[in-house]
């Protein structure tokens, strides 16, 4: 088989690219090593920047995003015992955030891939790239005992952080960069009405809250926990109780509760590789980049690079010309780190750390003090948020 772009990793960054692609008459498989169903089943952000929301109508995959995704225009900060908000799009001009899951967002793409008829190749075992240095590299996976291959001009790895495809780049080029926090975030979706129309941050002393939502019929919140807390130490009643203690006394007070239906317990990190092409093959999203979740920019950081990618492709292919190409890792790298400097800055911000001081804590209020006293700061904030320019 031959194609002309070999995608590994069928989550929403491949998939997404594959389309964009396949609507410019460019060729592309794309391989996933676990089933369509397991894909369909991970649980993941649901805040969408507006130039991934565009960028998933111009893949003619926006419709139900559209019509059953919730346009954000601010946010809620609960710290001190008061809430405050960012007016989102009156400090941007008028941007705002879409809210879709992301399991939602990727069983559009994998039906949209469907009816275009892409090659896509699930169950794909032990997937390697080869002769990522000439000008013609292939691709071989595993499907049982059965040995296949693809030849290619360029291979995309969206193979996620512990995928194959980074490790292919020599020890001697790659270099790493990462930051581990000392605690996790505990997620609960629930089939219950939100607590807020739009999501609420929690500084509280007991720990980082979040109130987040899918609809307004399926809520998503998270409490701050310790590396140590495992999900089956946490009851649903024991996650409720904390909740609410974290939360301002009248939001508390509206929260309704119910049966998970999903726990989990997420690390948080913050990681770079660079760079981001070697040779013919190409990193994209969590493959070369993971921040906290704290801001909502890991599905976004992949999609702007999706967005370098595939523009970089069809200028290639439909004009033969390489600058994008040439130029993908600086350009991708350069907004990867903006989005790693605003994770961090907000989960420093927002968190309590277990080595904290006095000092650090009168900081952080004072930082908090700030924020809500400066619009300049406040508009920073909210850029940030809503999406810096590709």
């Amino acid at each position: 088989m031959k194609v002309q772009v070999c995608i590994i990793g069928g989550g929403p960054s491949g998939l997404l690219l594959a389309q964009l692609l396949h609507r410019r008459g460019i060729a592309t498989a794309l391989l996933e090593k676990h089933p369509r169903a397991y894909v369909l089943a991970r649980i993941r952000a649901g805040v969408l920047e507006h130039g991934f929301a565009a960028l998933m109508r111009e893949a003619g995959c926006g419709e139900r995003m559209d019509r059953e995704g919730e346009i954000h225009h601010g946010l809620l900060v609960a710290h001190d015992g008061r809430v405050d908000r960012i007016d989102l799009a009156r400090l941007t001009g008028g941007s705002s955030v879409m809210v879709y899951g992301q399991t939602e967002l990727t069983r559009d793409l994998y039906e949209a891939r469907d009816r275009m008829g892409g090659i896509t190749l699930h169950n794909a075992e032990d997937a390697t790239p080869h002769d990522l240095t000439s000008d013609a590299p292939y691709v071989t996976w595993r499907e049982g005992d059965t040995r296949h291959r693809i030849d290619c001009d360029y291979v995309i790895g969206a193979d996620g952080f512990h995928g194959v495809c980074r490790p292919a780049i020599p020890r001697a080029v790659l270099r790493e960069y990462e930051r581990v926090y000392p605690f996790g975030w505990f997620g609960v979706l629930s089939r219950t009405r939100p607590v807020s129309p739009e999501l609420i941050y929690v500084n509280h002393p007991r720990g980082f809250a979040l109130c987040s939502l899918r609809s307004q019929v399926l809520s998503r919140y998270y409490l701050q926990v310790p590396l140590s807390d495992r999900v089956e130490e946490w009851s649903d009643d024991a996650f409720w109780t904390e909740l609410r203690a974290r939360l301002p006394a009248e939001v508390a007070a509206r929260l309704e509760t119910g049966p998970s239906i999903e726990k989990s317990i997420a690390p948080l990190r913050s990681f770079v590789a660079e760079p981001m092409r070697w040779g013919r093959l190409f990193l994209a999203g969590d493959a070369a980049h993971i921040v906290p979740p704290t801001g909502a920019r890991g599905l976004n950081t992949a999609a702007s690079d999706i967005y370098y990618l595939y523009h970089a492709l069809a200028d290639h292919y439909l004009k033969g010309d390489d600058a994008g190409l040439e130029g993908y890792s600086a350009r991708a790298l350069a907004r990867v780190w903006k989005a790693q400097r605003f994770s961090w800055w907000l989960t420093m911000l927002l968190h309590r750390f277990p080595d904290s001081t006095e000092y650090d804590r009168r900081l952080q209020r004072t930082e908090l003090e700030y924020l809500f006293s400066s619009e300049n700061a406040q508009r920073a904030l909210a850029e940030n948020y809503v999406g810096l320019p590709f």
